[in-house]
């Protein structure tokens, strides 16, 4: 198993907009330059899934597998005989929200998986997050 994370603390954000943001699927696109297509019907929760387009990459069926409204969600995304998983929790500290990505990779390709995938998304977490709160500040 791979595990990589990184967490910014912020007072530009609240949870709720964090949240907001991200529950927001079907305009992922409007903030985040790598996306093609984000889909979701239906309501961001526990059991439901989306479809997702990297720019360049192929759709992908997103499996939403933990949902906890303004805390925290985890998504699912498999690959022949790998498993990524994407945490995403928002913590209220005494210094600001903490805000922290964790990628998961799990499986017997998943060193491939994470070459060609995981790796780059842990790559950009950074600047991600930074056009993440920029975003969500505004809302």
């Amino acid at each position: 198993m791979w595990i990589k994370s990184y967490s910014i603390v912020t007072k530009e954000v609240s949870k709720e907009q964090m949240w907001k943001l991200f529950s927001d699927v079907n305009n992922w696109h409007t903030w985040d330059t790598g996306i093609e297509l984000a889909k979701l019907e239906g309501k961001f929760e526990k059991g439901n899934h989306f479809m997702f387009q990297p720019k360049g990459g192929p759709k992908l069926k997103i499996g939403i597998i933990e949902a906890i409204e303004n805390q925290n969600f985890t998504d699912l995304t498999k690959f022949p005989l790998a498993k990524m998983y994407g945490q995403h929790t928002f913590e209220d500290t005494p210094n600001g929200l903490k805000i922290t990505t964790t990628i998961k990779m799990e499986g017997i390709l998943g060193f491939l998986w994470i070459k060609l995938v995981a790796q780059k998304i842990v790559d950009t977490l950074p600047t991600d997050m930074e056009v993440q709160i920029k975003t969500a500040s505004k809302l």
